[in-house]
C-alpha cells in the first residue's frame, strides 16, 4: 500500500488535473448539455465542419480523460485506489506518480 503523503500528492496532482480538464472543456463550449455549443454563426463550410469535427474530437479525449481522473478521486475516498482493474494486483507508485488516474498496472497496461 502507498504511503499517506504520497497518496496525498497523487491526489493533489488529480485534484489540479480535473481542473485543469474542465477548465479547458469550458473554454471549448463544453456545457452542462454534456456537449459542445457553437454560435448560431458558426459557418458551414468543409473547412469549419472539419475543424468543428477536431474540436469535438479533442473535447471527447478531454472528457475521458476527466472520467479517468474522477473515477481514481473516487477510488482515493473509497480505498480502491492503486489496484489494476484487470488482476488486481497493487499498481506500483512509480506508476501512480507518473500517471495518477491508471486503471491498469504497466504489465496489463502494456497487454493492452
Amino acid at each position: 500500500m502507498q504511503s499517506d503523503a504520497a497518496l496525498a500528492d497523487i491526489r493533489a496532482s488529480l485534484e489540479d488535473e480535473k481542473s485543469a480538464l474542465v477548465e479547458r472543456l469550458t473554454e471549448m463550449g463544453y456545457g452542462d448539455s454534456g456537449s459542445l455549443s457553437f454560435d448560431q454563426n458558426f459557418a458551414d463550410t468543409s473547412q469549419v465542419t472539419a475543424e468543428r469535427g477536431e474540436v469535438e474530437a479533442l473535447a471527447t479525449s478531454l472528457q475521458d480523460t476527466l472520467a479517468d481522473v474522477e473515477n481514481a478521486l473516487s477510488k482515493l475516498d473509497e480505498g480502491g485506489f492503486g489496484t489494476c482493474e484487470s488482476c488486481g494486483q497493487t499498481i506500483s507508485i512509480d506508476r501512480l506518480e507518473a500517471k495518477p488516474a491508471a486503471r491498469f498496472c504497466i504489465d496489463c497496461a502494456s497487454k493492452r
